[in-house]
């Protein structure tokens, strides 16, 4: 008699988050709104920081949407409009856009398409 083996536990669904050409407090507050919802690939306590020369500063972070961690943090309050790019695959694409329509005004700006994954520019704005 034989029996299956067990089965392998899903893949995480990762989705990696850009954030550019916006104020540290800005990248911290939409970082902070993704961090409540989902797993994060950084300490609690780490936070973005400005660049030492005054330079242009890309904040990055990879978050596992398999598993939404609560309903979110509610309405976060920006500065000003941010513009945030996600990669990953399409349902997880998706489940991060979700998850910061908990907390923002989420315009889809464009898309790049790929055979398993997919690239979202999403514009954030203050509900």
């Amino acid at each position: 008699m034989s029996t299956a083996p067990d089965q392998p536990a899903a893949p995480p669904a990762q989705v990696t988050v850009t954030l550019d050409s916006c104020a540290k407090e800005d990248a911290r507050t939409v970082l902070d709104a993704l961090r409540a919802a989902f797993a994060f690939d950084r300490d609690t306590d780490d936070a973005p920081l400005e660049a030492p020369s005054g330079g242009p500063v890309v904040w990055t972070a990879t978050f596992d949407v398999s598993r939404p961690l609560a309903d979110g943090s509610g309405p976060a309050r920006l500065g000003e409009p941010v513009t945030l790019t996600a990669q990953g695959g399409y349902r997880a694409v998706d489940r991060l856009r979700e998850g910061l329509a908990e907390s923002f005004t989420v315009t889809v700006i464009g898309t790049a398409s790929g055979d398993q994954e997919q690239e979202a520019g999403f514009r954030l704005e203050n509900r």
